[in-house]
């Protein structure tokens, strides 16, 4: 039987900046439940959370980690949390969004001294778009014990950031040694006060918000003048869903002050997997006639649902399935679904997480996260299910939408033999992280690793080494210029070799000119590189051979002609030629084919084509001076800029690949880590002709005959 219902689950995910004392609280919560003994620290590496030799090197979190805990409140049945602790880097925002589909609420942790940062103002943007409920958490009130004013002006900031629907649970007393519940308390007595505002005051804000969902709450509020907190309780949770009341919580994980009064609120006002929003599920073939589809947490009779949220690899344990029960009851030993497949899966074992630890449970009811290890065909965003019919087999998740990667690195392998490894280790790695990338650019002829950043890309190549025993070297990646040509021109080339016995022998004349183009230089049909056309009359070549002129040219095409780039946007037109009715031969007219089309290129005012990208530049107002005369130094053509919430900017511009790989730690340097971008290709333009003649200058062309 299942040790706990749906109804008492409580699943929150901690999340905010680096530093905001995730890790740290979670520590105190667990030390407050006596499911620990003492709570560890950050500095001493002997945190339940951040238990990876890369988090305990940093000294930060760096994946998504569970604990799992009974809380026995005074008034209540016992609740039972799933909490996820995630890191704040936005280097690794891609681990803490992963998590949002498996919990009702959205904890955001904001340092007391530092305020508002870059992941604070994400995760709850996302939260807000994925209809996440939210609460504010103030962690460190005891280093703002001396500062007047300073927690009630943070307050307005937040409010003025993410709206007035934030507003205070409690108030911190006035040595910040504790707090005051205004949920509980409605009026000033005799307690020792608040650090700010009042009891009455914030009592009454918090009422007069609730009450604005419940038209015949507030016909008894406004005849009464009161409400107790029965009454308000459904309205509550209400607000919560509808996001219109955002509350926020003062704590100090190192001191404990609101940790006791933190987990009250959480057990009684924050939803259950039963009270929370319903998850976006779809039910259709994807991008065809999809339909919403709801999760009945209600029955655990219904037929079993899951959803696998993420994916990790224990170099003891093998691939674990973090999996979040959306409805019916799984008990192990049962077999699920995966889509449509029809092959059962059998699922031995069932786990709950604790930190790096693993315990086997029976079964586990709507709400439950459970791990499952060793099962190869789950994979993120993966939909499991037993039903017996089709009705459930098109059902999938509607992704969360992520950053995406930016900064990128080539990779090859240190050691010889490891190439093998690598494209396993890479796989791996892949389905862990969604924000981490690994291409094979055919026009570079380099394998490039993508991620968030700089730190990022660190951690990878620590993990590569930790858990898979390789080592990498790195460069920058290469830019992946096209070639092309802009006027006419005409060539030929003979072919002749003789060896003694059958020789070789074949001519082609050709005339090179440029496909149409549109307004930025590129073909009006991308899809056609070559346009390739026979004019030869009266049988000068024989028609057997003109798919070897045309593959000579593909040939060259795909090396390049000026700079070892592929080449695009080219008509060849084969106008004459000559054969011999024994030597020639398909290969004497693939070279005669390549070396015409080389030579005619030289003449046409070849050109090299550089990669625009469109990039989305979000930053505080006050950057932004700052950052357009960066961007006007990369060869960025500015375009509009939009003012955002938050006194933050939008900052849209067009700039050319080459300048943008390290922009990355150069935005963050700027604007303090405030800053952030997305980029995507747009189009191609022509490379100015400095930056051309160098790079035509360094390219060695190696054109051989074959």
């Amino acid at each position: 039987m299942p040790r706990h219902s749906t109804q008492l689950i409580r699943n929150i995910a901690l999340t905010g900046h680096a530093g905001s004392g995730k890790t740290t609280l979670i520590e105190s919560i667990l030390a407050a439940t006596q499911v620990i003994g003492k709570a560890g620290s950050v500095e001493t590496k002997d945190t339940i959370c951040d238990f990876e030799p890369e988090e305990q090197e940093h000294g930060h979190s760096l994946n998504a980690a569970f604990v799992n805990f009974d809380f026995t409140d005074d008034e209540t049945e016992p609740k039972h949390f799933n909490l996820v602790d995630t890191p704040g880097f936005p280097d690794f925002l891609g681990q803490s969004l992963s998590v949002f589909p498996a919990v009702e609420t959205c904890a955001v942790v904001i340092d007391a001294e530092r305020g508002i940062q870059t992941t604070t103002r994400r995760v709850m943007r996302v939260a807000a778009e994925r209809r996440l409920p939210r609460m504010i958490i103030v962690n460190k009130i005891d280093t703002q014990s001396d500062q007047d004013g300073a927690l009630a002006a943070l307050v307005e900031q937040i409010r003025d950031t993410f709206g007035k629907e934030c507003l205070p649970l409690n108030l911190p007393t006035p040595d910040c040694s504790d707090v005051v519940d205004l949920w509980e308390k409605a009026e000033d007595g005799d307690g020792p006060g608040t650090r700010f505002s009042s009891i009455s005051e914030g009592h009454q804000q918090l009422v007069d918000q609730i009450v604005e969902v419940d038209e015949d709450l507030m016909s008894v509020y406004l005849e009464e003048g009161t409400l107790t907190k029965d009454q308000l309780h459904d309205a509550f949770e209400k607000a919560l869903r509808e996001a219109h009341l955002v509350p926020i919580v003062f704590v100090s994980a190192r001191t404990g002050a609101g940790v006791d009064d933190l987990l009250h609120l959480m057990a009684n006002l924050c939803p259950s997997p039963i009270e929370g929003n319903p998850r976006p599920f779809l039910l259709g073939e994807e991008g065809k006639d999809e339909r919403e589809w709801h999760a009945d947490p209600t029955d655990p009779s219904k037929t079993f649902v899951g959803h696998v949220f993420k994916v990790t690899t224990d170099q003891f344990v093998g691939k674990v399935a973090m999996i979040r029960v959306h409805q019916g009851t799984l008990k192990a030993g049962d077999s699920v679904q995966l889509g449509d497949s029809r092959k059962p899966i059998k699922l031995a074992h069932l786990n709950k997480v604790f930190g790096k630890t693993m315990e086997d449970v029976d079964s586990a009811v709507a709400g439950d996260i459970i791990a499952v290890a060793k099962v190869e065909e789950f994979h993120r965003d993966t939909v499991i299910h037993q039903s017996k019919n089709e009705s459930l087999n098109t059902l999938h998740f509607k992704p969360v939408p992520m950053p995406r990667p930016m900064y990128g690195v080539a990779i090859e392998a240190k050691n010889r033999g490891d190439e093998v490894k690598i494209g396993s280790a890479m796989a791996k790695l892949v389905e862990e992280d969604p924000t981490f990338t690994v291409q094979r650019i055919a026009a570079t002829n380099q394998t490039v690793v993508s991620g968030m950043g700089d730190l990022h890309m660190r951690v990878i190549l620590e993990k590569l080494h930790n858990r898979f025993k390789l080592d990498l070297n790195t460069q920058p990646p290469k830019v992946a210029y096209k070639e092309s040509i802009t006027g006419k021109a005409s060539a030929s080339h003979r072919h002749k070799k003789q060896t003694g016995g059958s020789g070789q022998f074949g001519e082609v004349h050709l005339s090179v000119e440029p496909l149409p183009v549109d307004e930025f230089g590129n073909a009006t049909d991308p899809k056609i590189g070559l346009d390739f056309v026979d004019e030869t009359v009266g049988g000068s070549i024989p028609r057997q051979f003109m798919p070897a002129i045309e593959k000579g040219i593909r040939q060259a095409m795909e090396h390049g002609a000026i700079a070892g780039y592929p080449m695009t946007g080219v008509r060849v037109r084969v106008t004459d030629g000559k054969h011999h009715p024994v030597d020639s031969k398909e290969i004497a007219f693939i070279s005669a084919g390549k070396k015409a089309f080389i030579e005619a290129v030289k003449n046409a005012k070849p050109v090299l084509l550089e990669p625009i990208c469109s990039v989305e530049i979000t930053a505080p107002a006050t950057k932004v001076g700052d950052i357009t005369a960066d961007l006007s130094g990369k060869r960025a053509h500015m375009g509009d800029t939009e003012y955002l919430p938050g006194d933050m900017m939008l900052i849209h511009a067009k700039a050319p690949l080459a300048e943008m790989g390290r922009f990355t730690s150069e935005l963050k340097s700027i604007t303090g880590g405030q800053g952030t971008f997305v980029m995507d290709y747009s189009h191609d333009e022509n490379t100015p002709g400095n930056v051309q003649a160098e790079i035509i200058a360094a390219y060695s062309p190696d054109h051989d005959d074959d």
